[in-house]
């Protein structure tokens, strides 16, 4: 995502009866929250770019006031935003917003979203474009905002088990990275490359998927392979090469508990295809997705332009910024 939204009172979420409850309320606009004006570059950003005169048009500010670039008082219309599993409709709004180490950033621009499909929380954006947190945190703190991480803890299907949270660390520089306790952790970096189909995700070049010795040129391959070998990314640049756990790509569990048929042992190779070829035709080739990246620390440096890649044991990593 690219943009920061909040479920704003009234509001409603369909198809959220299964969903979590959000743990506040929803938000209330402040007296000193204003609307975006149609004519702003950030109302531009959040309608994928649409000219600032289509947009006061839909606003329904006059036609000799477009011409005088005189829309000021003509909110921005309501954007639309689609994730992969719902959607919701909202206003954009601007506001001052302190964070905890007294940080204030003016003019802070956010969704307020009265309508969402599926979606009961809102989201912090963390993608390329100007409304995302990053983004909008670098222009007043550039060593907050153009680098940051996060350490996702291990997935775990055992509802007896403790959940810990996974750390997100904004500003830490690359020497402080590599430093936790006594051990020094290596990063492996690789480039970040613009895709113009999709300019908010980020994306990087991948050589190639090497399983075992085995170079693996397409997935089909992969459900050809009998036991559980290494699976290691190969990333564009410097021979930077990540080796997956096996936990991050193979998921194993008993089948037949019914009482009837015997039970097996079943494993699930968490791989799949991205999708056709018109499909994937100048966009990206693959999502590196949650369950890859669990047990490492992965570095978004975005003034270098560059993605790192470290093991960590993440709940340590979050213990560690609690003491």
């Amino acid at each position: 995502s690219d943009v920061v939204w909040l479920p704003c009172s009234p509001f409603e979420c369909i198809l959220c009866e299964s969903k979590a409850p959000p743990l506040s309320p929803p938000l209330n606009l402040s007296a000193s929250a204003t609307a975006v004006p149609c004519k702003s570059s950030a109302c531009s950003a959040a309608h994928s770019s649409l000219p600032s005169s289509d947009l006061c048009a839909m606003a329904r500010c006059p036609l000799d006031a477009i011409e005088t670039s005189d829309c000021n008082s003509f909110p921005c219309p309501p954007f639309y935003y689609a994730y992969g599993d719902g959607s919701l409709i909202a206003r954009l709004y601007k506001d001052s917003l302190t964070l905890p180490n007294s940080l204030s950033i003016q003019n802070f621009t956010f969704g307020c979203a009265h309508t969402t499909l599926a979606e009961p929380v809102g989201v912090a954006g963390f993608g390329f474009g100007r409304l995302s947190l990053p983004a909008q945190l670098s222009s007043v703190s550039p060593q907050l905002g153009n680098r940051f991480s996060y350490c996702l803890v291990s997935h775990s299907f055992d509802s007896d088990k403790v959940r810990r949270p996974s750390p997100l660390i904004l500003g830490r520089n690359e020497e402080k990275e590599k430093q936790f306790g006594n051990e020094v952790v290596e990063f492996v970096y690789t480039d970040m490359l613009h895709n113009p189909k999709h300019p908010y995700f980020y994306s990087v070049g991948l050589e190639g998927i090497s399983v075992g010795k085995r170079n693996i040129p397409a997935p089909e391959n992969l459900k050809k392979v009998a036991k559980v070998p290494v699976i290691s990314l190969h990333f564009v640049g410097n021979g930077s090469r990540v080796v997956l756990p096996r936990r991050n790509y193979f998921y194993e569990f008993l089948d037949g508990g019914d009482g009837i048929g015997k039970k097996r042992n079943v494993g699930c190779l968490m791989l799949m295809n991205g999708g056709d070829e018109e499909e994937l035709s100048g966009g990206p080739g693959a999502t590196l997705g949650n369950y890859q990246q669990q047990g490492f620390e992965v570095v978004y440096d975005l003034e270098k332009r560059k993605i790192g890649f470290a093991r960590r044991k993440c709940s340590s990593l979050w213990d560690s910024f609690k003491n």
